[in-house]
């Protein structure tokens, strides 16, 4: 089996993909924007080709970077696992004559008011929504639905982009932030109350084969927002005996079959409040923040090698034991800046012992990064523990001890 990776150096686990293939006997290829010697000696030894294009995203680039592979052997799999990068990799495979993800599906998972038309045509339970190009057509919408309601690119991931609306007073400046006077489309939705989480899945052939069910605390749009809180996301054990996850899980596989997801890794966010369980949206590649370092530690089992296995091989090779729940705290500096130093770091340590899975604290001098830029921008501590609720309080410790200073 000859796969081609796109781009495997950017971001830095891009190369545990790359690496997976290779440990389980696939041919691999890759397609990078650096030069030949950006690799390092692990990648070197692990593809058998390369090709650099000054653009992965550049679809008339990236299908000649193929085409010149083709020349010397076959391609059975074009993978690509960043979001930016699945559209362009699903028009290059039609074209190329690839098996994989196709632009059907690729276009569902990346424009939000299609994919949630296409799903509530199913009978999947979304928030109501539209895609606008005007003014007209957003005031047409706020008559229908009513206030509050979240403006968001089309094609944006998670709360990148995203702003809440109450009032009309709100609605121009926050339309023009989106560029929508400058000929941007924009998503506009129903502001759907609930708790938030996101539900990922590895399928073969269309099929779920493995399903891992995670909770946001507090929801991702106040969290991204608000520097005094210390974010939390929890990957549970217990998706296979609470109530409530049997509901999400039928959710995950009809969206999986109206979206024509054949083998590919998933990212679905989902809300659960008053109206019942709401469908978000959806990724066709695997979760960022490296959500999967937290399934495999708390599954004891390694998604990378099981994500390889069923892309090159077509079949599955693990079993999660669902032994641990596993978090990330993400802890911000009091001000933006550069890092000063730390408070609390003693207790901690005391606390978490073998609960600990690691750490990140920016060095005394290392500039701040803003809120908005996610979990993993600043410093973050991840912990594990058999039991779901014994870990939240341990995290919540963790945020009310530690104290990140800046100046």
């Amino acid at each position: 089996m000859h796969i081609v990776f796109i781009e495997p150096r950017f971001p830095t686990n891009q190369r545990l993909f790359v690496k997976a293939l290779a440990e389980i006997g696939a041919t691999v290829s890759a397609i990078g924007e650096g030069s030949k010697d950006s690799l390092d000696g692990d990648l070197r030894h692990q593809l058998t080709h390369y090709e650099q294009v000054t653009n992965v995203c550049d679809e008339n680039a990236l299908l000649g970077a193929v085409q010149q592979i083709q020349r010397f052997k076959q391609i059975d799999r074009l993978e690509a696992v960043v979001e930016a990068h699945i559209m362009p990799a699903a028009h290059v495979r039609e074209a190329a004559g690839i098996p994989g993800t196709s632009p059907r599906t690729a276009f569902l998972c990346r424009d939000k008011p299609a994919m949630k038309e296409v799903l509530r045509a199913g009978g999947v339970p979304c928030a109501e929504s539209t895609g606008a190009d005007t003014m007209a057509e957003v005031r047409a919408f706020v008559e229908r639905v009513g206030y509050p309601l979240m403006l968001k690119p089309r094609d944006g991931a998670g709360a990148s982009g995203a702003t809440r609306v109450d009032t009309d007073a709100e609605l121009g400046p926050a339309l023009r932030a989106l560029g929508l006077d400058r000929g941007r489309s924009v998503a506009v939705e129903e502001f759907v109350e609930g708790h938030e989480g996101f539900f990922d899945t590895l399928t073969l052939g269309g099929q779920v084969v493995h399903e891992f069910a995670t909770h946001y605390y507090p929801n991702v749009l106040e969290a991204m927002r608000k520097r005094w809180i210390s974010p939390q996301f929890i990957t549970t054990n217990r998706i296979d005996s609470a109530p409530g996850y049997a509901e999400v899980k039928v959710m995950a596989r009809r969206v999986v079959e109206l979206l024509g997801i054949e083998t590919s890794a998933t990212h679905m966010e989902w809300f659960a409040g008053p109206k019942g369980l709401r469908f978000s949206e959806i990724g066709c590649r695997p979760p960022g923040v490296r959500a999967w370092d937290l399934y495999n530690v708390a599954n004891d089992m390694d998604l990378y090698r099981e994500w390889a296995m069923l892309i090159a091989a077509g079949r599955p090779s693990q079993r999660p034991s669902r032994r641990l729940a596993a978090g990330i705290i993400a802890l911000r500096p009091d001000r933006d800046g550069r890092i000063v130093g730390y408070e609390g770091l003693a207790n901690i340590r005391g606390l978490l012992g073998q609960y600990l899975i690691d750490w990140h604290l920016p060095a005394e001098g290392t500039p701040t990064q803003p809120v908005e830029a996610g979990y993993m921008a600043n410093a973050w501590v991840r912990v594990k523990h058999e039991n779901y609720d014994q870990l939240r309080h341990l995290l919540d410790v963790v945020g009310s001890t530690i104290k990140v200073r800046a100046s």
